[in-house]
């Protein structure tokens, strides 16, 4: 069992290294904004635990996948099985529960952690076992591949919404939209073969500008439904919604360029150190996106004509 999550850890250690984001960095800054958005949810609305509930089960859901445990129950007997579960459930929640406690939700952590151990003693699945569909055609696969991997995001994130307008709280529906854009941002760590960017057959302007214009595009069709319902029952504030819309682009138009101003080889160690100092200080995008964009079109020319 030990092996197992010693396994696990240099996983996710390769995967955000991969990500290009250094270790020192990444266990900084991860923790820093857990606690950044655990705060603004909280200070923003009463219903911050359920939220927290509807979070922490979703994250526990991906981990009731039948392929997945079915795999684990070969390897383990019926008792080490269930330790095990209960082991890595209790590490998802974790910093939730810690932060339940911060916030003295004493007896809604316990309760929600003992729903948590049911769900693995009563091989509970919340997850849809399903192909599921999504909006997005098979072309841009970071969506159709993404969307599946997180589609329980979304309806947090209209829930959030939704309690937005119910208690006249406008940040906390940008908050929704923020949520979007950080899943949508997530889409994009993953590179393709070079076969299929091959395939495009079209300079490489015309396919960042193919890519960039599918990201946005689908980045708005899924926060439409909150961007309409913000604009219209939050007039006032329609400066500031624009704010944050052209923000979210920006940050998502920098992480299509970055993605392939690396292109075949993931994005690297630096490359990485600059997005993170982007989320600290925007302007500095004005600098960072023209350098991505002119460091992906020398990339695509090894592999598409111009």
């Amino acid at each position: 069992m030990k092996e197992y999550f010693l396994f696990q850890f240099k996983m996710l250690n390769r995967n955000l290294i991969d990500f290009g984001l250094p270790l020192l960095i990444s266990y900084t800054l991860i923790p820093l904004v857990f606690i950044l958005l655990s705060n603004y949810l909280f200070q923003n609305t009463e219903y911050a635990i359920y939220i927290y509930g509807l979070i922490i089960l979703s994250l526990v859901s991906k981990l009731n996948e039948p392929n997945r445990n079915n795999f684990l129950k070969s390897i383990f007997n019926k008792s080490k099985y269930h330790q095990l579960r209960i082991i890595e459930n209790a590490i998802y929640t974790l910093p939730f529960t810690l932060f339940l406690f911060y916030k003295n939700q004493f007896t809604f952590a316990i309760l929600l952690n003992l729903v948590v151990i049911t769900t693995v003693l009563l091989n509970f699945n919340l997850n849809i076992t399903n192909t599921i569909p999504t909006p997005f055609s098979k072309k841009p696969f970071e969506f159709t591949v993404g969307f599946r991997k997180t589609f329980y995001i979304f309806p947090i994130a209209y829930f959030l919404t939704y309690i937005s307008v119910s208690v006249g709280n406008f940040n906390l529906g940008v908050f929704a939209i923020l949520l979007i854009g950080i899943t949508c941002f997530s889409y994009y760590s993953k590179i393709e073969n070079e076969y299929f960017v091959w395939n495009y057959n079209v300079s490489p302007k015309e396919f960042l500008l193919e890519k960039t214009k599918t990201c946005l595009i689908n980045f708005s069709l899924l926060s439409a439904p909150i961007i309409i319902t913000l604009s219209i029952l939050f007039f006032n504030y329609i400066d500031i919604l624009i704010v944050f819309i052209l923000l979210c682009y920006a940050y998502l138009t920098t992480i299509v360029f970055a993605k392939y101003s690396s292109f075949p080889n993931k994005m690297n160690m630096s490359k990485g150190i600059i997005i993170a100092i982007s989320f600290m200080f925007p302007p500095i995008l004005l600098v960072f996106i023209p350098l991505f964009y002119s460091q992906s079109i020398k990339k695509l020319n090894t592999v598409l004509n111009d």
